[in-house]
């Protein structure tokens, strides 16, 4: 069975109510659906340190959500949008991420060859096609493979507050496009399992 981790980086520790919290619980529920087992880890409620080694030292929480991802078959990455960027948190992933870039299996292959990336993104207002493809390139530089529409994302009005979770239902064009997203990240993580990467040592 395929294996989904969810890794959401809104600012808000829980039990703080968060929109990419929702968003990115949405996506597990279609992943759930198409037989992808999940878990959801809100990163702000760990002791995630900065760096960029696998392990910054006693108390540091992210050699175990490391742990997490390389069990993983999908890695959803869920941020909010801040001032047009990714959030500080999703950012401190993706540089934790980065202290594997070197490191290969026995094919020389980089350890998340195999592993498919998503992003969930949402915001107040335009930036959401921005940020993800500022994913889309960091979690390809990491070795994660996208399928096609590999972002469902939420973005309310300029200038206005109004959050996702504080809608009255899930837009049809949001639930759609996670929809279509879960059917071809579960497929692709097949795919790469039944055939994986070629050696490339």
């Amino acid at each position: 069975m395929a294996r989904a981790l969810a890794l959401v980086c809104t600012l808000s520790p829980s039990p703080k109510r968060s929109s990419s919290h929702l968003l990115a619980d949405q996506i597990m529920a279609e992943l759930a659906g198409l037989g992808v087992q999940g878990e959801t880890v809100r990163v702000v409620d760990h002791d995630v340190r900065p760096g960029v080694a696998q392990d910054m030292g006693e108390g540091d929480a992210w050699p175990e959500l490391r742990r997490k991802v390389l069990a993983a078959d999908i890695v959803l990455v869920s941020t909010p949008i801040w001032l047009g960027h990714p959030s500080s948190v999703c950012q401190r992933v993706l540089e934790r991420l980065n202290a594997d870039i070197s490191e290969t299996d026995d094919e020389g292959r980089q350890l998340t060859y195999g592993k498919v990336g998503l992003a969930a993104v949402v915001g107040n207002e335009d930036g959401a096609h921005k940020v993800s493809a500022d994913l889309f390139q960091g979690l390809n530089d990491l070795g994660f493979t996208l399928a096609p529409g590999a972002v469902s994302y939420w973005v309310g009005e300029a200038q206005h507050g109004t959050d996702y979770q504080d809608l009255d239902g899930t837009p049809e064009a949001v639930a759609a496009t996670t929809h279509t997203l879960a059917v071809n990240a579960a497929h692709l993580a097949r795919a790469l399992a039944e055939n994986p990467y070629p050696s490339v040592s």
